[in-house]
């Protein structure tokens, strides 16, 4: 004991469970990813013929980490009444029942979730096309701990902001619902007519001389993303500019998980994406983009495409095939509220990601404060 402070190896206070579900009682809807944010997610992609059986669980109270990777590590802590599974290339563990007056797991959760453990977990990461965290080196690390007291009064403290988070999250999904019914009662008694010939393609290269900073990527999220390619000596020249309140998408369906990459410029600046999308416009007298988007957003969209996709080598939703979509047109001003509503939601989206980046800057925040105060 040094100063209030008590020096254990994580090997101490923790164990591998790693149980697999080998009685097949949970499927598909109960798998799970984890990523670097620390956050529990449904595993994505085709998952349905699986072997299940090999997955680990997940039980509550328990955590599960990604030993390979780079830069961070990707850990979760399931804190909800669910069990889930988890592919057995990761490993779940638990604080150890005879350690749970030792370490809080919210308070574990709290520490593994800063970016100075993200940085020693690199440093001590070994391998050489894939570096692993593995599972002994990381019993083998030690963790000064302030008294069980002090670590309940900062995690009362982190639940407290989580909370209020979780509270704002869910007005922000009433918000979503009710400008999904709204759309939903749209198809139901409004006709649906082509969008082709409220549509305006544009092939505008960038005549404005516009740096590699204003290249913009096209996500499956449907957003304008910071390119992930290496720009270093490309030359944008015949980059296609994207202007504010234009759409852009990639005809490509065939390699992105059965989603179409597009984006809309919500913002007020220009961007430019690579000469292989279709950007366009909407004639906005009949046709707002932000009420088109909406269709287009939406997981039935993809599908659609999807289907329609053609090809050999690669199949394409080409030009034509957008414009043959159906969708209900109502009149502009209804198409306004529905906008309004939407926009009030990714408002809303907007000021919750930015309240989950606070709750996770507390970490590092909350710990040190733990261990002044152990240290008096």
């Amino acid at each position: 004991l040094v100063m209030g402070l008590s020096k254990y190896k994580f090997g101490e206070l923790l164990e591998l469970t790693n149980e697999n579900n080998s009685d097949g009682k949970y499927g598909e809807n109960d798998a799970i990813g984890v990523n670097v944010d620390k956050i529990i997610l449904p595993m994505r992609g085709k998952i349905s013929e699986k072997d299940f059986s090999k997955f680990h669980l997940v039980p509550p109270g328990h955590f599960a980490y990604n030993p390979r990777g780079s830069r961070k590590l990707g850990i979760g802590f399931n804190d909800t009444d669910r069990t889930f599974i988890i592919t057995f290339n990761d490993n779940v563990f638990r604080i150890k029942p005879s350690a749970k007056n030792i370490l809080l797991d919210t308070y574990l959760f709290m520490y593994l979730s800063r970016k100075e453990w993200d940085r020693y977990a690199e440093f001590i990461s070994w391998g050489s096309s894939t570096e692993v965290f593995d599972w002994t080196y990381f019993c083998d690390e030690e963790i000064s701990l302030p008294p069980i007291d002090i670590q309940r009064k900062y995690v009362a403290v982190y639940n407290a902001m989580l909370a209020n988070q979780q509270s704002y999250e869910r007005g922000l999904e009433d918000l979503k619902l009710t400008c999904d019914a709204y759309i939903e009662e749209l198809r139901r008694n409004i006709p649906s007519v082509a969008i082709g010939k409220y549509l305006i393609p544009s092939d505008e290269r960038n005549t404005l001389n516009l740096s590699a900073d204003s290249v913009r990527g096209l996500s499956v999220s449907k957003d304008m993303i910071e390119t992930k390619a290496n720009m270093n000596g490309v030359s944008v020249s015949n980059y296609k500019i994207v202007p504010p309140r234009y759409i852009a998408y990639v005809s490509d369906t065939s390699r992105r998980g059965d989603k179409m990459s597009l984006g809309f410029n919500r913002t007020k600046e220009t961007f430019l994406v690579s000469s292989i999308s279709t950007v366009f416009k909407t004639d906005t007298r009949y046709l707002l983009p932000e009420f088109l988007m909406l269709y287009i957003c939406r997981d039935e969209f993809d599908r659609y495409a999807r289907f329609h996709s053609w090809g050999s080598a690669r199949e394409t939703f080409d030009w034509d095939e957008m414009c043959d979509v159906r969708i209900p047109i109502p009149a502009i001003e209804i198409q306004q509220d529905i906008v309004n509503i939407y926009e009030a939601y990714l408002t809303h989206k907007e000021i919750n990601e930015k309240l989950k980046t606070q709750i996770k800057d507390l970490c590092p925040i909350l710990i040190k404060g733990s261990i002044e105060e152990a240290q008096g």
